[in-house]
Order: C-alpha cells, then sequence, then structure tokens
C-alpha cells in the first residue's frame, strides 16, 4: 500500500521540478566602449614577437634572482592573499548552501510519552499508559519559478568574481613587492652614488685645507667646502629611513616580520626589460579585476530572477512514513505502521506593503550598479595600460637627454676645478658646478628607478600573463563535493 502512494508522490515531485519555469532576464554581458589601438603605443618598443605573452612567473623579465625569490614567498604566505584564499572558498560553500534547496530534507524522529488520561475523559484504556513512536518524514519545496536556480547562479558569479579578485590581489601584491623592491634598489644606488661625493668631496676638502694652510686661499673656501661635505653626508643618512620602509614593506608582503628580513645592498643593474602588450580588444579577457566586475554583473542580474519568483505561490510537499505502539517490543510490527500524505500546500502573498516589489527594484537597481562598476573598471584598466606606455616612452626619451646632462655636467666640473686650482675662478664657481654634476646623477639613478616602476605596473595594468580562461567554470565554482558533505554532521 505504501509503495503504491509513495512512488506516485515522488514521480509528481520531479514532475513538478522538471515543469517549473525560471522567470527573470537570462543574463548577456553588457558592453564596453573599447578603443582599437592603444593612444600611447606609437613610438613604443614591445616584446617582439608580439603573441611571446607574459607568463604567470611575470618578474623573471627582470632577470633577477633575489627578486625571483622574494616573489615566490608571497603567494605561500602573504596574509592578505591567505585571507583571499579563505572567502573564496566561502563562496564555494555558498554555491553547494544555495544548491542544496534541490533537495528534500529527510527527518528521522523518536518519540517516547508516558501519561494519565484525565479521570472524566472516555478512554478504552485507563490508567497511566505509554506511547512510543518512530517516523521519517520528507519535505520539499518544488523550484517552479527558478528561484533556487537563480540563487545558485548568483553564488556561482559571486564565486568566480572572489577568484578572480584573489587573482587580482596576488598581481597587485606581487607587482607592489617588485615596486619596492627596484624602489629600494634605486635607493641603494643613491647611497653608492652619495657615498662616492662623499670620498670625492672629502679629498677637496682636503686640498683646499692644504692651500689654506700655505696661504693660498681664504677661510671662508674651506667653510664651504666643509658645508658641502657634509650636506651630501646627511642626504646620505637620510636614505637609510626610506630604505627602511621598503626592507619592512616587503617583508610583511612575504609573510615576515621586518626583523626577519634583511637585504643586502646591491646595484641597480637592471634594466627595463621589452613587455609584450596585448591588443585593447584582449585586455578585457586579461584583467582579473576586470573579469571579477563582470562576474559580479552575472550574479546581480540572477539576484533579479531570485526577486521576481518571490512574486509567485509557493507549493511544499510533505510525506511521513513511521510506527507508533504503546508498547516498546511491539513499536517496529506492521500493525503499528502508519503512513501520511502532507501537510501539503500553497502559499501566495496577497500584501506585503510592497516589500517584494521593493525587494525587486532594489535588484535591478544593484544590477545597474554592477554593470557601472564594470563600465569603469575597463576604463581604468585603459588608462592604467596608457599611463605606463607613455611613462616608459617618455621616461626612455627623458634618459637620452639625461645622460648628455651628465656628460656634459661631468665634463664642466672638471674644466672649473681645474679653473679654481689655476687661481681663475672662485671656490663659489667649483661648489656650483659639483652641485650641478651631483643633481644630475642623482636625477639619472632616480630615472632609472621610475623606468623600472613604470615596467612593473605596466606588466600589472596588462594582467601579469592571467587569462579568464584560468577562472573556475561553475562546476568548479561550487567546489569539491564529497559524499560525507551530504551527512549531518561535520566530518573533517
Amino acid at each position: 500500500m505504501t509503495d503504491r502512494i509513495t512512488q506516485p508522490l515522488i514521480y509528481a515531485l520531479l514532475t513538478a521540478q522538471l515543469a517549473g519555469c525560471t522567470v527573470g532576464p537570462d543574463y548577456v554581458r553588457p558592453e564596453a566602449k573599447i578603443p582599437t589601438e592603444f593612444k600611447e603605443s606609437k613610438g613604443w618598443k614591445q616584446a617582439q614577437p608580439r603573441d611571446n605573452m607574459l607568463s604567470g612567473k611575470w618578474w623573471e623579465i627582470f632577470n633577477d634572482p633575489r627578486l625571483n625569490k622574494l616573489e615566490e614567498q608571497v603567494a605561500a604566505a602573504n596574509q592578505s592573499i591567505i585571507q583571499a584564499e579563505a572567502q573564496y572558498r566561502q563562496a564555494q560553500h555558498l554555491v553547494q548552501s544555495a544548491q542544496s534547496a534541490f533537495f528534500p530534507i529527510l527527518n528521522l524522529t523518536g518519540t517516547t510519552n508516558r501519561f494519565r488520561a484525565a479521570s472524566g475523559q472516555s478512554v478504552a484504556v485507563s490508567g497511566v499508559r505509554n506511547l512510543f513512536g518512530v517516523a521519517g518524514a520528507i519535505a520539499w519545496e518544488p523550484d517552479l519559478w527558478g528561484s533556487v536556480t537563480r540563487q545558485v547562479e548568483a553564488n556561482t558569479g559571486s564565486a568566480q568574481a572572489s577568484a578572480a579578485t584573489l587573482q587580482a590581489l596576488r598581481l597587485s601584491s606581487e607587482a607592489t613587492l617588485a615596486d619596492n623592491y627596484f624602489q629600494l634598489k634605486t635607493l641603494d644606488a643613491q647611497k653608492a652614488l652619495l657615498d662616492e661625493t662623499v670620498v670625492a668631496y672629502s679629498k677637496t676638502l682636503q686640498i683646499i685645507k692644504n692651500r689654506y694652510a700655505v696661504g693660498m686661499v681664504g677661510k671662508s673656501d674651506v667653510m664651504q667646502a666643509e658645508t658641502q661635505l657634509e650636506s651630501v653626508r646627511a642626504q646620505a643618512i637620510n636614505i637609510g629611513v626610506q630604505r627602511a620602509k621598503l626592507e619592512h614593506a616587503i617583508a610583511v608582503l612575504i609573510g615576515k616580520t621586518p626583523a626577519d628580513l634583511s637585504l643586502a645592498a646591491a646595484p641597480l643593474d637592471v634594466q627595463p626589460p621589452p613587455i609584450p602588450a596585448s591588443l585593447p580588444s584582449e585586455l578585457l579577457e586579461r584583467r582579473p579585476d576586470i573579469a571579477a566586475a563582470e562576474r559580479k554583473i552575472a550574479a546581480a542580474n540572477a539576484q533579479i530572477g531570485v526577486a521576481k519568483a518571490a512574486y509567485y505561490p509557493s507549493l511544499n510537499l510533505a510525506a511521513t512514513n513511521g510506527f507508533q505502539t504503546s508498547t516498546l517490543d511491539s513499536l517496529f510490527k506492521s500493525a503499528s505502521r502508519y503512513w501520511a500524505l502532507g501537510p501539503a500546500g500553497a502559499a501566495l502573498t496577497l500584501f506585503d506593503g510592497g516589500a517584494k516589489h521593493a525587494q525587486y527594484k532594489q535588484a535591478i537597481d544593484g544590477f545597474d550598479a554592477s554593470v557601472a562598476a564594470y563600465r569603469q573598471t575597463v576604463l581604468t584598466g585603459f588608462q592604467e595600460v596608457e599611463d605606463n606606455l607613455a611613462a616608459l616612452r617618455i621616461l626612455d626619451e627623458q634618459k637620452q637627454v639625461q645622460d648628455k646632462a651628465v656628460t656634459a655636467a661631468n665634463h664642466a666640473l672638471t674644466l672649473i676645478t681645474n679653473q679654481y686650482q689655476a687661481g681663475t675662478v672662485s671656490y663659489l664657481d667649483v661648489m656650483t658646478a659639483q652641485t650641478v654634476a651631483l643633481s644630475n646623477r642623482q636625477t639619472a639613478v632616480q630615472l632609472q628607478g621610475q623606468r623600472l616602476t613604470a615596467s612593473v605596473q605596466l606588466v600589472k595594468a596588462l594582467g601579469g600573463g592571467w587569462n579568464v580562461a584560468m577562472l573556475p567554470s561553475e562546476d568548479q565554482a561550487g567546489g569539491e563535493v564529497k559524499w560525507t558533505d551530504y551527512l549531518t554532521f561535520p566530518v573533517d
């Protein structure tokens, strides 16, 4: 008897599930304005051939072994990345949570009751009685209007956005480390330049003191030379403050305390490498932040369907099968068995003060906001590429001019120093020439660091070798599901 009832019930549930429709708009990727070419790429030299795209370990194009070792530690030990990885796993489990609504809920209950009926009641058996029971119940709400389907879509989109955000954070952390590293090497080069200048100025000061001792120059020349020397020494010492901060920042990026990392000074012997740039149309596929923004649109679109499904009636189905008896030893005998279909019910909200309509409009507004955020992210991406293409091209032009300026300043310093020794110019002219020469050499060093920073930022702007194909698929976005996940108690 029970089988003749439960089998049609199961067929009815499956039919209702399949017959249901999914309300709400299907997702279509919004269009974004894409230029045909990068404006600032004219005259800029990039890697050849162009299809030699960046790999995941993009920092290796700088050929700096110490940088390579530092970068390898970012993904494994950076705490912000570890946090983002946990948030991605959390998003995966939200997908699994939404998918669970496709299935019915099964409950098993056991009851025992000892009671005595009131003396005024007419009962078959008077006195104290026992009642034992055990029952299995199934309850299910068919996804008639696609609310569950849309919620799974929304959570899947959010999980994919979380995965892209994780990649964007990883790329940003890697780029920040490379930027800090090259700034640190630039400071080391400046410190080396200042130390070299201190040695040269010290020799000059000694020569002036010797000339003063024999009455060839006045005391003012000695004082001016000492001032010039000590000023350069002060600059060299001040660099230590900036360098310490950069070293500490690098330590934190690789998950260490500042006390656990010390980077010895090293020469600035790295040249900005040629960087393969993609076409503007490919940028949307190569930047993880753009991919994250696009996946958020998909999630927001699905939420419109969830809100719209709330307008329609809901259907709840239930069935119970169990045993009940007054004696424990006869609990599982066929005579104690009972079953029940229901309660089954449909519910339709007739008035809610506009709550559902407000939620529906809120979902539409959220979608519109996501589209605008996506398009803004695309525009920002193009801006960052153009900024750094222009920076590299202009800084390269500046370097060529600056190299000439350094050569001219050094030549002028040599001439004026010889004239001073011949007594034809004052020491003030020497100081001016020294200041100009040092300033131009410092500018050349800083320019080298700026070119390296622009290279790093261009790599970041181009996505660092990432591709949208690396995003988890819809199946992967829900994570790996094991049979133990269906148990009602935790199994690690």
